[in-house]
């Protein structure tokens, strides 16, 4: 009888150590908490932004231009923060950023002027990456990104990067409630909609600024990739040791942003004007798909076990492009929000293999930069993207954006397979001499096929026989199988 009582405390310290793990330590908490205050208030804005110009009077095309002019205005910022925090640390832009971000929200609660909102919008980062969800915190996920490869241990990186792409939807799903912040109908007033919209605004700033007090208690981690990389090995301004992945991933990074300006920062926009719905319905669409894929972040390791990264990102992109097309051909609103929940679900998967496939595939030294820089051709496409879909939607279809967006995401995931799977990048001379950070090579036929003993060094020094791709010990990042590790 004494017996019984025993389990429950070993239970709960289980379910405690599944929750907050071991290796889960302050600065990732802190980090976790940062992003959810982020990604509530880039949810709220994807739902709102597009809406309130469009009240103010702002045509497609003129939503297109302020667009693209927050695309280059955050490709420059996102490079800037990678060069530079690849060499004075992460922290500063982890504080910085939300701040900015937060005088942007003010600017739109508080005027109408159509320069302000402009600049505004290009510091805040409005409208670079929207829908359901605040997976994209602005220009400093580079320093973000990088900060955590280098605080959490080779072997959990996956589930890292999953507990981050969960905190993002659990933000998104609080971030559609709050959008019922404005009570505004889908033909509001321009003298109307200042003051319909200001909660939703000055909400979002108040969340920014709470993100960058939070940021100020992150401690930079010990084992910073500039000062574990070999002495004899020194940091370039180029990222040159990366270079294998990186230009890869500027030819898929390019075609999937072709894509992503065709239709993500137009999803409110459009259901606006394809369903004559405003923002309360959109918000509530927008938590229940949040509701529905919060489960999808937490499989991604156990995906990446089975399957392999590289094939679960290109199956992922596959699907993701394919369910535009019904959803855009809905006849409804709740039919094409039914696909577009399908379509988030492969999106959410997707996220963290992706963000720990470029950690993994690049240098220590190297890792903001290279997160920085690999988006900078997809920034440059997507603002073509942006422009393309503003004329469209006024002068050919609302669906004509989607369709082609449906087709260039398709062909990204077939270049991913050529270039990652078929044609993986390979460690320089010097890397399979024995440099550290030595980029790992991956299988080249996805199926599992044996490396030789020592091959494929874990980035991170210390971590011998780490996957790759940050996820379990010993497994090929395209085929899933598991290796032998080097002795």
């Amino acid at each position: 009888m004494i017996g019984r009582g025993r389990p429950g405390p070993d239970l709960f310290q289980r379910g405690l150590a599944a929750v907050v793990p071991p290796w889960m330590d302050r600065n990732l908490r802190l980090l976790l908490a940062t992003r959810m205050a982020m990604s509530v208030g880039r949810s709220v804005l994807s739902i709102v932004t597009a809406l309130y110009l469009a009240a103010l009077g702002f045509s497609g095309l003129e939503i297109g231009t302020l667009f693209v002019g927050v695309t280059f205005a955050s490709a420059l910022m996102s490079s800037a923060v990678g060069l530079l925090s690849d060499r004075v640390g992460r922290k500063p832009f982890l504080v910085v950023v939300p701040i900015l971000a937060a005088g942007a929200s003010v600017a739109y609660a508080t005027t109408t002027a159509a320069v302000v909102l402009f600049v505004a919008a290009a510091l805040g980062s409005f409208g670079r990456g929207a829908g359901a969800g605040g997976g994209n915190v602005g220009p400093y996920q580079p320093a973000e990104s990088a900060f955590i490869a280098e605080d959490v241990p080779a072997g959990h990186r996956v589930e890292a990067f999953g507990r981050v792409a969960f905190t993002s939807v659990l933000g998104g799903l609080v971030g559609g409630l709050m959008a019922q912040l404005v009570d505004a109908g889908p033909h509001t007033t321009a003298a109307a909609a200042l003051g319909a919209y200001r909660p939703a605004f000055l909400a979002s700033a108040v969340l920014f600024l709470l993100a960058g007090v939070v940021a100020l208690g992150l401690r930079e981690p010990a084992a910073h990739g500039r000062r574990q990389t070999n002495r004899a090995v020194r940091p370039s301004r180029w990222p040159r040791r990366s270079w294998p992945a990186l230009w890869r991933l500027w030819i898929t990074n390019g075609t999937n942003g072709v894509a992503m300006g065709l239709f993500a920062p137009f999803m409110s926009y459009w259901m606006y004007r394809r369903y004559g719905v405003g923002a309360g319905q959109i918000g509530i669409l927008f938590v229940l798909v949040n509701i529905g894929s919060l489960s999808a972040t937490v499989m991604a390791p156990a995906i990446s076990g089975r399957f392999g990264t590289v094939r679960a990102i290109i199956a992922v992109r596959m699907l993701g492009g394919l369910l535009i097309l019904p959803m855009v051909l809905a006849p409804t609103f709740w039919a094409a929000g039914a696909a577009y929940f399908l379509r988030m679900l492969a999106q959410r998967v997707g996220m963290p293999l992706r963000l720990s496939f470029v950690q993994d595939m690049a240098h220590p030294s190297e890792r903001a930069t290279v997160a920085a820089l690999s988006t900078v051709p997809a920034q440059v496409t997507m603002a073509g993207g942006q422009t393309l879909a503003g004329y469209l939607f006024d002068e050919v279809s609302l669906s004509a954006p989607f369709e082609i967006a449906a087709l260039f995401q398709c062909v990204d995931a077939a270049l991913y397979a050529i270039l990652f799977a078929l044609s993986p990048p390979q460690p320089s001379a010097a890397e399979t001499a024995g440099a550290p950070g030595a980029l790992p090579a991956a299988d080249p036929d996805g199926a599992g096929g044996k490396p030789e003993t020592g091959k494929g060094t874990d980035p991170d020094p210390g971590q011998a026989g780490a996957d790759p791709v940050g996820g379990h010990a010993g497994v090929d990042p395209v085929g899933g199988q598991a290796v032998r590790e080097p002795r």
